[in-house]
């Protein structure tokens, strides 16, 4: 799971007024003047709404005016990010440091692009800048735990999240779910499952209807071979996210492995459906292929039974 988080800053600035005197006759125009900030103003309100690439078209124009707006460059790069546009978003975030080489959100936000594309190691040094910048500041440590994950340095990414856990407003339940939930994911990778089934009960206590902490939950169950533990986790994301397919795999080979066949199948089968609809053709004819062996399985077991 990955989250990143942008505050929009924005400032009210009181708008210059021109008045045009026509005949002795004619009462004043009052004519108002677009500033740069209004534009830039106007697109972050955009952002709020989820108009993107209206709130990008705001920042045009506010680059238009004034050509070395920092933020403008630092706001675009939000809003392309959010539309997946990472090369774009890289691009106007290194503008923005040309202009202003201390802008934090540019570089939290030009890291999380990076990240994005796979580019692990210029975002962790990216986000090594934001840390320097504000050091009391969550988001950089967290997204940095999150870029060195990527890039296989496990135990850092651990440091990181815990140093986000120190820095994170305690009122933020939601926030600190997703670093456990992160944080779990990581203990996972270094097969420390006690660590990762307690950052993931902390996750679900304080977010219970996001599925992925679940999720990741009955994968630990799975591997300390509870699968009594991985069915009642698995069933939750079915619940919680019905069209996870993958939630089905997992609870079907729980199933089997606990001598539930006849559900182990309708999983597998229910598995199969969705990855088709998805088209998720790899993954849709691994588990035709599982389901296949499974039956097989099954069917040896039962002839010798009978035998």
């Amino acid at each position: 799971m990955s989250n990143f988080w942008r505050l929009f800053v924005s400032t009210i600035i009181a708008l210059p007024l021109t008045f045009l005197t026509l005949s002795a006759h004619s009462s004043p125009i009052l004519i108002t003047q677009i500033t740069a900030s209004d534009f830039l103003e106007s697109g972050v309100d955009k952002m709020r709404r989820g108009d993107y690439q209206e709130a990008i078209e705001n920042f045009n124009q506010a680059i238009k005016l004034e050509k070395d707006l920092a933020v403008a460059y630092s706001d675009r790069c939000l809003a392309y990010l959010q539309l997946q546009d990472y090369h774009q978003a890289v691009t106007d975030c290194t503008q923005a440091i040309n202009f202003a080489p201390d802008n934090f959100e540019a570089y939290l936000n030009r890291g999380v692009a990076h990240y994005r594309q796979g580019n692990y190691s210029a975002a962790i040094v990216d986000h090594n800048r934001a840390v320097a910048l504000k050091p009391y500041d969550f988001r950089a440590y967290y997204n940095r735990g999150l870029a060195r994950a990527g890039d296989g340095k496990d135990s850092k990414a651990i440091l990181d999240f815990n140093l986000a856990l120190t820095q994170i407003p305690r009122i933020t339940s939601l926030l600190l779910a997703d670093i456990y939930n992160d944080r779990g994911l990581v203990h996972f990778v270094l097969q420390d499952t006690q660590a990762a089934m307690l950052d993931f009960n902390l996750a679900i206590r304080l977010k219970a209807n996001d599925y992925r902490a679940y999720f990741n939950r009955g994968c630990t169950c799975g591997r300390n071979g509870d699968d009594f533990g991985a069915v009642r986790d698995f069933s939750q994301v079915i619940r919680l996210n019905p069209s996870n397919a993958q939630a089905y795999v997992n609870r079907g080979v729980a199933q089997y492995r606990l001598g539930y066949h006849l559900g182990a199948i309708s999983d597998l089968q229910k598995a199969s459906e969705y990855y088709g609809q998805q088209g998720k053709k790899v993954a849709y004819e691994k588990t035709l292929d599982l389901l296949k062996n499974l039956r097989q399985q099954i069917s040896s077991v039962t002839e010798v039974a009978l035998f």
